[in-house]
């Protein structure tokens, strides 16, 4: 069973809050799982991450109900005299993981790949891209991407393991981004990719993942109507390439 810990995050833009949320649900796969702490977990926080930058950071230290004891990382300049550790912007997000487990887990390396959530993709690049629909029968996979979106500004993303799982949510909401695999389980994938582009309003962007590398694998995603194809297993700089151009 792994050991549970509640972080209290104070501050952080949207994107960076779903970037740390998905690295608190992969967590759990590791000897520490971290859990968001909010005000209703019948334990004390065991520590807290603060954006010195956010508006609530400011009121947040200032408060007599803060715990001046409680272990802080504090992202920003000029951290108080007992923050624990320090980070400045752009963030390393595997860095800010890394010194949580010097705490929780010392003896131990990480049990979870954090490759997935550097800063190869700049918050400055300006995304057409509103929100995006991952389709994968893999978690892992989703997440993955998840945290790529994230960190490229884009944190309205839905997910979907089937096709049927992934038209139920394509028929409800507007994606102008939809991400999917070969392999989805309960239709062929030029099957799903044409009901997809089918769809009005129309999806902004539909890109195919593959472990083919063959021509004629593109050629028919070009085709049927896809706006690229990426290659699976993932290639992060091919990920950011991919943000870039659609």
């Amino acid at each position: 069973m792994s050991l549970s810990v509640y972080v209290k995050v104070v501050g952080f833009r949207d994107f960076e809050r779903h970037a740390l949320n998905t690295l608190f649900d992969l967590s759990s796969q590791g000897a520490v799982s971290y859990c968001l702490w909010t005000p209703e977990v019948p334990v004390a926080p065991h520590l807290a991450l603060v954006d010195l930058e956010s508006y609530e950071a400011g009121l947040e230290l200032v408060s007599p109900s803060f715990d001046a004891g409680l272990k802080m990382i504090c992202v920003g300049e000029d951290p108080p005299a007992n923050t624990w550790r320090s980070f400045k912007r752009p963030l390393h997000w595997p860095d800010v993981v890394q010194a949580m487990d010097e705490l929780f887990a010392p003896r131990q390396s990480a049990d979870l790949d954090l490759d997935f959530v550097d800063t190869a993709i700049p918050e400055s690049i300006p995304l057409g891209i509103k929100s995006a629909l991952v389709i994968f029968p893999l978690r892992e996979d989703r997440m993955y991407l998840r945290a790529r979106l994230a960190l490229a500004g884009v944190v309205v993303v839905g997910e979907a393991h089937s096709a049927a799982q992934a038209l139920d949510l394509a028929r409800r909401a507007h994606y102008t981004l939809v991400l999917l695999g070969q392999d989805v389980p309960d239709m062929d994938s030029w099957e799903l990719i044409r009901q997809l582009i089918a769809m009005e309003p129309a999806i902004g962007s539909v890109v195919l993942a593959t472990r083919e590398k063959a021509w004629h694998v593109r050629d028919r995603a070009d085709h049927a109507g896809c706006r690229g194809v990426i290659d699976y297993p993932f290639n992060p700089s091919e990920i950011v390439q991919l943000l870039q151009k659609v």
